[in-house]
């Protein structure tokens, strides 16, 4: 979860009938994860498999290990998710696209899961993080393709879609609208307004910040039911409000979105890497600023999309009130539709993922074949 600039080993199944699930149950539902499909080194040595059956591949980009997802064949739709999570996040969207004709691909993003993860702050910048992307689509040989993202996948997909606009045709924001460059990197933009010692983020780029996220076996859970629509509205995780932390610790119990599987794999992928690589991606943001002035009040051109929760503390802090589509349109021309989703927090593609489904869905048949 960020702001914008101011002006996978298991395999998991949603189960057919939702019930609420303590902590407990959530981390002893190992045993209902099976295997997922296995891939080699590269995107010439996966295994033959069904175009319809997931895939994963151990690629090379630009000389560091990626592990990246794919399910389906067609027209390319590359999702990038954000903090803290990792590709499997994106299971429900990547099996219903590759279900209407086209191609999903999934990475664990820089820092995350099993992908590169380099213990510098500023090997996250935008350069970066969209260096990665591009390297992807050129191990898959593949020419262009529409980005989606999420939370900080959303970032980088914006300025993936402003770089390199010959590669990204089309643009699906979730949870992050998009905002141009200003003249201050966001850090500093909250500080010039007195929130220095109140929002959230800004207490994770000091060292050691980490240490606030273990066990991941309780912060996981945490950052998922605060961040959500689940808690009482009085209750809910408030960006600039201390009392209202996304780390509190969670009730015994999950809401009924919460596919055991997916915590599961999720809290044993942080068990393992950790989450300096996560939050790399905070610490690198003045970096960024610096990287991208020529980007400074560019307008985003391609067909986008932007789909957001309406209980969504972050939402709500950058947007108080629904915004309008001639104002989205200021920063992206081609902005098809803004969909806001009642009864939604911040974890739009496990909370809902049927609505957002359909509207990706739309959006893409809208775009035609590439």
């Amino acid at each position: 979860m960020l702001p914008v600039y101011q002006p996978v080993a298991q395999k998991w199944q949603a189960e057919p009938t939702p019930v609420r699930r303590s902590k407990r149950q959530l981390l002893g539902a190992a045993a209902l994860i099976g295997p997922g499909v296995q891939a080699g080194a590269g995107a010439a040595g996966s295994e033959q498999s069904p175009p319809s059956q997931l895939r994963r591949h151990s690629l090379r980009v630009n000389g560091e290990a990626f592990h990246v997802l794919e399910q389906g064949t067609g027209p390319a739709v590359l999702f990038c998710h954000g903090f803290p999570d990792t590709a499997e996040t994106w299971r429900k969207q990547m099996r219903a696209v590759a279900e209407a004709g086209y191609r999903a691909l999934a990475p664990d993003m820089r820092g995350f899961g099993k992908s590169y993860a380099p213990g510098e702050a500023s090997l996250y910048s935008s350069r970066h993080i969209v260096a990665d992307l591009v390297g992807i689509l050129d191990a898959m040989k593949i020419q262009s393709a529409v980005i989606v993202g999420h939370d900080w996948g959303a970032d980088h997909a914006q300025r993936a879609a402003l770089m390199h606009p010959e590669r990204f045709r089309a643009l699906v924001s979730i949870s992050i609208p998009y905002a141009p460059r200003g003249d201050i990197d966001t850090w500093e933009a909250l500080r010039r307004r007195g929130l220095g010692q109140r929002y959230y983020a800004l207490n994770w780029l000091t060292p050691g910040a980490e240490s606030a996220f273990a066990p991941a076996a309780s912060s996981i859970p945490s950052i998922l039911y605060w961040a959500s629509a689940s808690p009482p509205p009085g209750q809910r995780w408030d960006p600039i409000d201390p009392a209202r932390s996304i780390l509190r610790p969670a009730p015994t119990e999950m809401p009924p979105w919460a596919d055991p599987g997916y915590v599961v794999h999720t809290i044993r992928s942080f068990e393992k890497t950790g989450f300096r690589g996560g939050l790399n991606h905070y610490r690198a943001l003045p970096v960024s600023f610096a990287e991208t002035a020529a980007f400074k009040d560019a307008p985003i051109m391609q067909a986008s999309l932007y789909v957001w929760g309406a209980d969504d503390g972050l939402c709500r802090f950058f947007h108080p009130t629904t915004p309008q589509l001639a104002e989205l349109r200021r920063v992206q021309p081609r902005l098809v539709d803004q969909v806001r989703l009642e009864g939604v927090g911040h974890w739009v593609q496990h909370e809902a993922p049927d609505r957002l489904n359909a509207a990706l869905l739309q959006f893409l048949a809208g775009l035609g074949a590439s």
